[in-house]
């Protein structure tokens, strides 16, 4: 047991160290970190307590090991990591322990492994388009103010606001909006000359409405205009998502993601099309292979040797073939839960009770 792993599951029973992620799919290039998984059992004395761990990992979880429990609990799920964590074989498994000698991934297998691998790979897919947008789309850092979209209606045309009151030389804090009636977001533009009766267009900087102001009777408007509201609400939620999406993006990733010119985050459509495969040979051949034999094939996606429109035509095709192949499968529907506490059970008898 490595320093790092030793200090990560602190002092329960490590069970199971598999190397993970690129290395263990055989996809790893010189720039690949390496990622570890693993499994543990508690120390009798926590697990007996009132908590004991479900899962430990690192700061960057790069090596994350389950609770022997919660392993069960995610197969019992068809969860597609705790599966190929499974599933991991050769040099790849740098410990295992005699009990989990016999624990494998194909027994664990079942239809609902359809939904747990195309689901992931279909997220993918949706933030793939999300972030070809935002790469082809960035939205500014200056934010726009309700002011941006107000428009003067005049002759049956419009006119942004901004631009019609500096020909008219005429300032936003001396202009007042009265509603009109019947008529939703339409207002009455009335200019004070410099009184100080009027509103201005908005009360402060961060207002998300235009402000109404009490006319002074027998004033007449200059003008008449419309607010976009709902335009102006569509802006503020991609404003706020692109600006949460700066702050949380893998930087190293996004650059490599400019570098190829696609719009896409290559690696993740690496891996989106590696997972569906894998899923597909699960009903085809009634096992999971972490190892994928079409290296060449998958590092050209992440090389990012595809378009978008290709790689997701390519996607699109493997969730075709999933499906048809989860159709003719004669896996379970799920994987009978009873059966999988009594295994729980066992292995939890021989670990703590090895002499009852």
């Amino acid at each position: 047991m490595s320093p790092t792993t030793e200090r990560i599951i602190e002092g329960h029973h490590l069970l199971l160290h598999c190397r993970s992620g690129s290395h263990a799919y055989g996809l790893a290039t010189e720039r690949s970190d390496e990622d570890f998984r693993g499994v543990f059992a508690a120390r009798i004395d926590s697990f007996l307590g009132l908590d004991h761990p479900r899962q430990l990992s690192d700061e960057r979880n790069d090596r994350t090991y389950y609770e022997l429990g919660r392993l069960f609990e995610l197969l019992g799920k068809a969860n597609p990591t705790a599966l190929e964590l499974l599933g991991t074989d050769g040099a790849d498994v740098l410990y295992k322990h005699p009990l989990l000698a016999d624990l494998r991934a194909e027994a664990f297998l079942s239809k609902a492994c359809r939904d747990s691998f195309a689901g992931y790979a279909l997220t993918q897919i949706r933030k793939a388009r999300g972030l070809n947008k935002k790469v082809h789309n960035p939205v500014a850092p200056e934010r726009k103010g309700v002011e941006d979209f107000c428009y003067i209606v005049q002759e049956g045309k419009s006119r942004p606001l901004r631009k019609w009151a500096r020909e008219h030389k005429l300032p936003l804090t001396e202009l007042a909006l009265a509603g009109v009636d019947h008529a939703r977001d339409l207002y009455a533009v009335y200019h004070d000359r410099g009184a100080g009766w009027a509103a201005g267009i908005t009360r402060s900087d961060k207002a998300n409405a235009v402000a109404v102001t009490d006319v002074p009777e027998g004033e007449l408007p200059v003008a008449y205009l419309s607010f976009s509201q709902d335009a102006y609400s569509t802006y503020c939620r991609d404003y706020r998502e692109y600006r949460a999406w700066e702050r949380n993006r893998n930087d190293a990733r996004y650059r490599g993601t400019l570098a190829h010119g696609r719009g896409y985050d290559a690696k993740n459509m690496m891996h989106t099309i590696r997972l569906l495969e894998m899923a597909t040979e699960i009903f085809t051949t009634g096992r999971l292979n972490v190892r994928r034999p079409n290296r060449s094939f998958l590092l050209s996606i992440r090389a990012g040797e595809y378009s978008l429109d290709e790689v997701l035509r390519i996607a699109d095709e493997r969730v075709e073939q999933l499906n048809l192949a989860a159709a003719r499968s004669d896996l379970p529907h799920q994987v009978d839960s009873d059966r999988l506490n009594r295994r729980l059970v066992g292995l939890r008898r021989q670990l703590y009770y090895p002499n009852a």
